[in-house]
């Protein structure tokens, strides 16, 4: 029987924390790399169906990924892409982690300016339908 992509064969030991240059589950990389406060957090948003790995949809938090796979997954209000640099062995601090990724992450395009606010025109605001109330009150008088 074949393995499934991405999974070790059964025989396969990982060692803890990962080889460097072997694979690890997506849950505990996504977490060394700080990209979520708990693994826990990781898990639910792979589980939930919003991580692709190398452009296919991935729901179990045991898929595993090694260098030079494409993460692709959202993060407050933004799409993060991500190649995998490295695999951790443990969740150091912020420089350690990010070494194990490099961000393809496009920069952020020109943001769509709010409406502009025109005088007099547009929907009357508190103020000025009491003092149009008003104007029409001393004009029918």
């Amino acid at each position: 029987m074949a393995p499934c992509p991405g999974h070790p064969a059964p025989g396969d030991a990982q060692g803890i924390g990962g080889a460097a240059g072997g694979k690890i589950r997506v849950d505990k990389w996504l977490w060394h790399a700080r990209f979520f406060k708990t693994r826990s957090l990781a898990a639910k948003v792979v589980t939930g169906g919003h991580l692709r790995v190398n452009g296919v949809k991935v729901t179990k938090a045991s898929f595993a990924v090694g260098p030079g796979d494409t993460l692709t997954f959202a993060q407050a209000r933004e799409v993060r892409v991500i190649r995998v640099a490295a695999v951790g062995t443990r969740r150091g601090p912020a420089p350690e982690a990010q070494g194990l990724y490099t961000d393809l992450t496009p920069p952020p395009g020109d943001k769509i300016p709010p409406a502009p606010r025109y005088e007099g025109k547009g929907r009357p605001g508190r103020k000025e339908r009491r003092n149009a109330d008003l104007s029409l009150r001393r004009a029918l008088e």
